[in-house]
């Protein structure tokens, strides 16, 4: 097995996760971050998210949007998604790659690039 390439500077790699109130969102706000080559691939899972919001108790279902991307395109993705995105304080987490296949990294890079 091929070593993957340095992750460092704006090689490095990661997973940006947001979740949306519908599918319909979902689906849109991955499109837009594709077309805009701020993420590689997204990838669209249905979840139930129990969490706290202005005092209540909530339980609502959701759809996760986890996004593969570099590290160099997270400020703006995360503009992008302040922009497109419903929620009054989406999630925008980074979660870095620390090592993965050369050719997917390479593909990463090249999916995210002008």
């Amino acid at each position: 097995m091929q070593a993957p390439p340095p992750l460092e500077g704006n090689k490095a790699y990661c997973v940006v996760q947001t979740a949306t109130a519908t599918e319909e969102e979902a689906q849109s706000l991955a499109r837009g971050i594709v077309e805009a080559r701020l993420g590689a691939c997204v990838q669209i899972q249905a979840i139930q998210s129990i969490y706290r919001w202005q005092g209540a108790l909530c339980n609502e279902a959701e759809f996760r949007l986890s996004i593969k991307t570099r590290q160099a395109q997270f400020a703006a993705l995360g503009r992008f998604i302040r922009a497109h995105h419903s929620y009054e304080t989406p999630e925008i987490v980074q979660i870095p790659i620390t090592a993965g296949s050369a050719a997917y990294l390479q593909w990463i890079d090249e999916a995210t690039q002008g």
